[in-house]
């Protein structure tokens, strides 16, 4: 009895855990990658964002910047400042105003003298009217006094609701008559933000926040203000707070983007939590983890079968050792007989290694003939639209020399079409190599027959053949490819054209089709010699042709053939009754309207 003290040992795990020691850096530069991507990402998507918020608050204000100044031509207006004690001229001007503010959508309009009184307002009949209260201490007045257009954003001092002005001078002449004051409201502009993750908000020139998604920001200061800003916040009160309480943010807790807005002076900033980042960075780190995990464990595998692999080899080197002892004790003829059963085994393996260089040799030779194949079907479905695109071309040259532009332009236009045809009859042969299938699909019957015959037409008209057509009025629908489909409709009348050159004139050519029970039946006959009695029982072998070796090729038919019944069709060879061939052409009934299946040159 043979015996063994070897068993498998276990997996060393205090490499595996060194190993993993060693791996575990990797997560430090994903975690990196990933960081830098989603911050990437994300800040994209913010400036996008960022963008169109600018966007919505520059139309906002510019829709009321030109009112100031059209407005102030008013005669109303005017005749107030001309007598602004007469109360009939002030009462039509407030009803003016008041009527334009309802109209645009402004706040407030008002008209202040050239001492800052107003004399008339929109908000005449409130009860916070601004008539009679003077408004030379804001900006936007003093800014309008020295012929400039006015701009400022505060709260009102009456009604308490920000905004934002616009003031432009009234003018005779070089005299400053007086100034015109629109209020225009950013409230609704401000509740566009909406509640996101990301924040927005607007800063002015002193670093306050006056727009902002998050109400609890609104007002407060974002960098530290000098005395001379405070004196400046003082004087004209554009804010509820004559000292803006500082906006503590962790930048470090935000991905911030800014955007200056150079005609107000302010700053737009978008802030996206870093959670926003963090998050997914984490998910990646615990895929990448796993991963890490999975390797590992692998690895163990590999390293525990590897170990007992060894061990199998060792447990069997050592038993072959005795067993061969024990032959070699026992008898020298059981050598010789060793010897003689490994010469056989090395002649079996030289055998075996002929053997598999012949199947090799075999299937070359195979490949070669595929090749052989493919080239001859290329050669023979090409034939058709380059004799197609060469009477184009030649047409175009005729076209050109009589300058007929545009029906040059149209015969460029079916050598674009031919070739992107002959693309996919390449495309096709080569499906048909590789043995693909393509599922068929609902094809109008007509628009194909009459595509084929577009391809032939000139070749027909030289030989001066008539052709006679019974298709019905309504169109026929089929299952079938509209590129395959095209391809037999072209070699089968092409075929027919072929048969009437051995023919005098009259030549005709008859193409019908017609609605069964089982399908639909197109008949191609022609009035040539016929099929003889060899050609009617081999007409659909590859290779096999009635034309010189110049003429054709042998495959046309025999693909017509692979074709059709890859459609679900049959395809008949025959002689009429009259004399010449008959081909019938049947195929299963498609569903009337366009496939809803993608085009197969969309697919080749």
């Amino acid at each position: 009895m043979i015996t063994t003290s070897s068993v498998p040992r276990r997996p060393r795990w205090r490499s595996l855990a060194l190993l993993a020691l060693c791996l575990a850096p990797l997560l430090w530069p994903l975690q990196h990658l990933a960081e830098r991507y989603y911050r990437s990402e994300l800040a994209g998507q913010n400036r996008q964002t960022l963008d169109l918020y600018v966007a919505n608050l520059l139309g906002t204000l510019h829709r009321y910047e030109i009112l100031p100044q059209i407005l102030g031509e008013l005669p109303d207006l005017r005749d107030v400042l001309a007598n602004p004690e007469d109360a009939r001229a002030q009462a039509k001007a407030n009803q003016l105003l008041d009527s334009i503010s309802s109209q645009t959508g402004a706040v407030v309009m008002y008209l202040l003298d050239t001492n800052g009184n107003t004399l008339a307002t929109s908000n005449w009949d409130k009860s916070d009217s601004f008539i009679g209260r003077n408004f030379a201490f804001r900006p936007y007045f003093s800014e309008a006094m020295a012929g400039k257009l006015g701009r400022f954003f505060g709260l009102g001092t009456t009604s308490g609701k920000r905004g934002y002005y616009f003031a432009a001078p009234i003018l005779e002449g070089d005299k400053k008559l007086g100034v015109l004051v629109v209020k225009v409201d950013l409230d609704h502009t401000e509740q566009l933000w909406g509640n996101t993750p990301e924040q927005l908000l607007a800063t002015d020139n002193n670093g306050v926040v006056i727009l902002t998604s998050r109400p609890e920001w609104r007002f407060r200061a974002t960098r530290e203000l000098s005395e001379e800003e405070r004196q400046a916040i003082f004087a004209i009160l554009p804010y509820p707070t004559r000292d803006p309480k500082p906006l503590d943010l962790d930048l470090n807790a935000w991905l911030v983007q800014t955007q200056k807005i150079d005609e107000t002076g302010w700053s737009v900033n978008i802030l996206a939590p870093r959670t926003l980042i963090d998050r997914s960075v984490r998910t990646v780190l615990a895929i990448g983890g796993a991963t890490l995990l999975v390797v590992m464990l692998l690895i163990g595998l590999m390293m525990q079968r590897r170990r007992h692999y060894l061990d199998r080899i060792a447990f069997e080197a050592k038993t072959r050792h005795e067993l061969e002892m024990r032959v070699a004790e026992r008898t020298s003829d059981l050598e010789g007989l060793n010897r003689l059963l490994r010469e056989e085994v090395l002649e079996r393996e030289h055998a075996q290694q002929e053997l598999v260089r012949a199947q090799d040799d075999l299937v070359q030779a195979g490949k070669l003939s595929a090749l052989g194949t493919m080239s001859a079907s290329i050669s023979h479905e090409l034939n058709q639209p380059l004799a197609a695109i060469r009477t184009y071309a030649e047409n175009a040259e005729v076209l050109l020399d009589h300058q007929r532009i545009e029906d040059a332009r149209g015969n460029l236009k079916l050598i674009n079409e031919l070739t992107g045809r002959m693309s996919s009859i390449i495309a096709h042969l080569r499906a048909f190599a590789r043995r693909d299938r393509h599922a068929p699909e609902s094809v109008a019957l007509q628009p194909a027959l009459d595509d084929a015959l577009a391809l032939l037409a000139k070749r027909r008209r030289s030989m001066e053949v008539e052709l006679i057509r019974d298709l019905p009025a309504a169109t026929l629908w089929v299952e079938a490819g509209e590129t395959r489909l095209r391809q037999v409709l072209g070699n089968l009348l092409a075929n027919a054209l072929d048969a009437l050159t051995e023919k005098g004139p009259p030549r005709r050519l008859w193409l019908s089709a017609q609605s069964t029970a089982e399908g639909v039946t197109v008949y191609i006959r022609d009035n040539g010699p016929g099929f003889c009695m060899e050609a009617l029982g081999r007409a659909g072998e590859p290779f096999y042709t009635t034309k010189t070796r110049t003429q054709g090729l042998g495959l046309g038919l025999a693909i017509c053939d692979t074709l059709i019944r890859a459609f679900g069709g049959e395809l008949l060879f025959a002689n009429h009754k009259e004399g010449g061939a008959l081909i019938t052409l049947r195929l299963r009934a498609g569903a009337p309207g366009v496939s809803l299946q993608a085009s197969e040159d969309s697919r080749s």
